[in-house]
């Protein structure tokens, strides 16, 4: 299997995933047909398309309309089926398909990047970020729910460790590109379900904990009047 066999495969996988957690991140407040598509089709190439704006090169789905078919099938089939499912099934299902598609997108985008030599060593880890949960915030931005990002939920960790080991472990051993990127997207994959199923969070004191309202307004009312 070629490199880009392999970035082909990893982008395809990538766009059904997202696609279909863009329908189910909307399912339980209802949604109509044409919303369930479009919301998937934004989820799945958003994170691609910004990528590729940023590149400078032709966006991905506009060279290969592939994907736009692809990404609509999958949102029509999540819209169809999303129906037999709980509120609970839907949230876990969405979660676990959200890694499976920052996986794939984001060692596709890192190999992109450093196939045309943009920006080494740094652009192929942030773009491979961007790619990767890109899509998903437009998602949770549309849906209006808080984004992955904003919670402490060990969500771009994962992402970014697979890049740095895959930009790096190309670098020294660029003849093993299929199986490094094959390695660190289960690797990927494997830290972000560890993190759902063991519900494994960023510890407090890496974290900005919300200023309570009550205190902030206490502290003004307190405070003398100024002259």
């Amino acid at each position: 299997m070629s490199v880009a066999d392999l970035q082909y495969i990893l982008g395809m996988i990538g766009t059904v995933a997202f696609a279909v957690t863009g329908v189910l991140a909307v399912s339980p407040r209802g949604i109509d047909f044409f919303g369930a598509c479009v919301l998937g089709l934004i989820t799945a190439i958003g994170g691609g398309t910004i990528r590729d704006v940023i590149l400078g090169v032709p966006v991905i789905w506009a060279a290969d309309l592939n994907y736009i078919w692809v990404a609509l099938g999958a949102s029509f089939l999540a819209f169809l089926t999303n129906r037999h499912m709980t509120r609970k099934e839907i949230f876990k299902t969405m979660l676990y398909l959200d890694a499976l598609g920052v996986s794939m997108f984001a060692i596709q985008a890192a190999q992109k990047v450093m196939w045309i030599d943009f920006g080494m060593p740094i652009a192929p880890v942030l773009l491979g970020v961007l790619t990767a949960i890109g899509g998903g915030l437009l998602r949770d931005v549309l849906a209006g729910q808080p984004t992955l990002l904003m919670r402490r939920e060990i969500y771009a960790i994962p992402v970014t460790l697979g890049c740095i080991l895959f930009v790096a472990l190309v670098t020294w051993l660029p003849q093993y590109t299929v199986m490094i990127s094959i390695i660190c997207s289960v690797l990927i994959m494997s830290l972000r379900s560890a993190a759902i199923c063991w519900d494994l969070h960023v510890p407090l004191w890496l974290t900005i904990q919300p200023k309570e309202n009550g205190a902030e307004d206490k502290k003004e009312s307190d405070s003398p009047p100024a002259n």
